[in-house]
């Protein structure tokens, strides 16, 4: 059975196009928001992790020395200001996770004030640093990742 060129060139440009693609890699992505001044007591720091198209693990980070707590993710509080939701650090503290445009309100009960979450940038800086795969590239991506995972 002969195949004319035109069918050769399709079936090549197929083969090419799953070769180029590579495996299937499960696809994995963090936003990352932080508080506080890196190499601080006060220095705060909270991970979101998506792996495969669902919520993944979830870590605070806190102080000068950078101890680092999982937490479990917690469904929408309902508080005021729209959706919400919170997380159970691992020595039981709770924080509610108030999106609020490219960054995050977090506060540890309904009468505390909120701290200021920014996202945070991973990777290097005038050519210097490592890149981060898995980061969210911007502060919109960040809080699309969260808006996506977290808040449905």
């Amino acid at each position: 059975m002969h195949k004319s060129p035109t069918s050769i060139l399709k079936s090549a440009a197929v083969v090419l196009a799953l070769l180029a693609a590579g495996p299937a890699v499960a696809q994995t992505k963090v936003a990352t928001y932080a508080a506080g001044k890196p190499g601080t007591d006060q220095y705060e720091e909270l991970s979101f992790w998506v792996k495969d198209g669902q919520r993944g693990a979830i870590y605070y980070v806190r102080g000068k020395e950078r101890s680092e707590l999982p937490a479990n993710y917690l469904p929408r509080t309902g508080m005021a200001n729209g959706s919400s939701f919170a997380i159970r650090m691992a020595d039981d503290r709770l924080l509610n996770i108030i999106p609020s445009g490219n960054a995050l309100k977090v506060a540890s009960s309904a009468n505390d004030a909120p701290i200021t979450f920014v996202w945070k940038y991973e990777g290097p800086v005038n050519g210097v640093g490592t890149f981060c795969r898995e980061c969210a590239a911007s502060p919109k991506e960040a809080m699309q990742l969260l808006r996506t995972y977290y808040l449905k």
